[in-house]
């Protein structure tokens, strides 16, 4: 290896002296070879036409494993028998510009539609990848035991197992689309992403014909129960559960929030929709704790338990605003990405309280026929407070809690 470090804040040429070499990205355009492949791999620093690399948050581990010996800086991956285990789209929505600026919506077909590029030498890796599996959860056994679920022998078990498709999906973002979706001007949300990560990615600012940025955080995990064939065709009924990554909750049973208990009732949701031959769909996104990270979680956690009068709904919002400046940070705008990749126009089954995320998805076009609370009996006794603060500050519920309700303690103290 060199001892010269070769910066990519300016390119080393004009595109027109560098013919060959680059791609050139054309995002809405109808068909993946039209478009154009994204290439953020580091093998050949000429090739590269978008800012950031693969794997967003795992970057640095892999820099980790290159500094280390523990892996060839020039590694390129062996794509064998890799391709996707269903195929999804495409679907009219990839060819509107608008429509999907958070995702590359052809990321799990480039070993195919960039097979001879790739063949010439071109780096071009996934953005997304899709598998099958079975997943089982105490949770849906018990359902199955009270009988709200049936088994069939094909999508649920008796045992509990229920196969599914899944998809992995690293974040792809198109950044004018992007600036347009917040109403702002690309300049100044450039300036803001560069800042904000201590200039860690000089080319926002520098290289302003690169339009795509893959950004270092995580990604979504897609469940699909059901025939995946089907998206995308107006007849097919959709249930679906929206989920935000809650590491206490979703892998431990923290009893504080009800995200557990939420996803899987969503899960049992969407399991009766396939059963009844439409498709479930749980997308679970890496936006732990509203995407304020779980230390500032924990840090409201404490605040909450702690603060006079004990823990309330009628301060839980303003408990994270202190910690964290903000109440939530997960930005529901990119979220109706998803949909449109899926081909989803309508979702018949809801599960989730979210105004929000509801908002975001009417805004983008899609309707939503109904909405599914969680019922009570799932609620956990600590997260009474979490649950009467949402339906105060507007969350969809059937049931609202009165002002003196709100001021009432129902949380636990923190050494109980």
């Amino acid at each position: 290896m060199s001892d010269h470090i070769v910066l990519t804040s300016h390119p080393k040429a004009p595109r027109s002296r560098r013919a060959g070499a680059f791609f050139d990205i054309r995002w809405g355009a109808p068909a993946a070879i039209e478009r154009g492949p994204v290439i953020a791999s580091l093998t050949d620093p000429a090739q590269r036409n978008a800012i950031g690399t693969h794997g967003g948050a795992y970057a640095v581990y892999r820099a980790l494993a290159v500094a280390s010996g523990a892996l060839d800086r020039d590694h390129r991956p062996d794509l064998t028998n890799t391709a996707p285990a269903e195929s999804i789209g495409p679907h009219p929505q990839w060819a509107d510009a608008d429509k999907i600026v958070s995702m590359d919506p052809w990321g799990h077909m480039v070993a195919s539609a960039f097979a001879n590029e790739i063949a010439a030498g071109a780096d071009i890796r996934p953005t997304i990848a899709i598998t099958k599996a079975h997943i089982n959860m105490p949770e849906l056994k018990a359902a199955i035991v009270a009988g709200r679920l049936k088994p069939d022998g094909d999508i649920l078990t008796d045992s509990g197992d229920v196969k599914v498709t899944k998809a992995a999906i690293d974040p792809v973002w198109y950044l004018p689309g992007l600036a347009h979706r917040f109403n702002v001007k690309e300049s100044a949300l450039r300036r803001a992403l560069f800042e904000q990560t201590a200039g860690m990615f000089p080319e926002l600012v520098t290289r302003s014909d690169l339009k795509v940025f893959l950004p270092p955080i995580g990604g979504m995990t897609l469940y699909f129960f059901g025939d995946v064939g089907k998206l995308g065709k107006p007849e097919t009924k959709i249930a679906c559960r929206l989920h935000d990554e809650c590491n206490g909750s979703d892998v431990f049973g923290s009893d504080i929030c009800t995200c557990r208990p939420y996803l899987a009732h969503g899960i049992e949701v969407c399991i009766e929709m396939a059963q009844q031959g439409g498709v479930g769909v749980v997308i679970y996104n890496r936006k732990e704790g509203r995407a304020l990270g779980e230390v500032t979680k924990f840090l409201v956690y404490n605040a909450r338990k702690r603060q006079a009068g004990g823990d309330r709904a009628e301060t839980y919002f303003e408990r994270t605003e202190c910690v964290a400046g903000v109440q939530d940070m997960r930005f529901q705008q990119l979220m109706p990405d998803v949909f449109h990749w899926l081909g989803i126009t309508r979702i018949d089954r809801w599960a989730s309280m979210s105004d929000m995320k509801h908002g975001a998805l009417v805004e983008q076009g899609i309707e939503v026929i109904e909405r599914v609370p969680i019922p009570d009996e799932l609620i956990p006794a600590d997260a009474k407070v979490e649950m009467d603060a949402k339906k105060a500050a507007g969350y969809f519920s059937n049931y609202m809690p009165d002002a003196e309700e709100l001021t009432q303690p129902k949380g636990r103290a923190l050494e109980e």
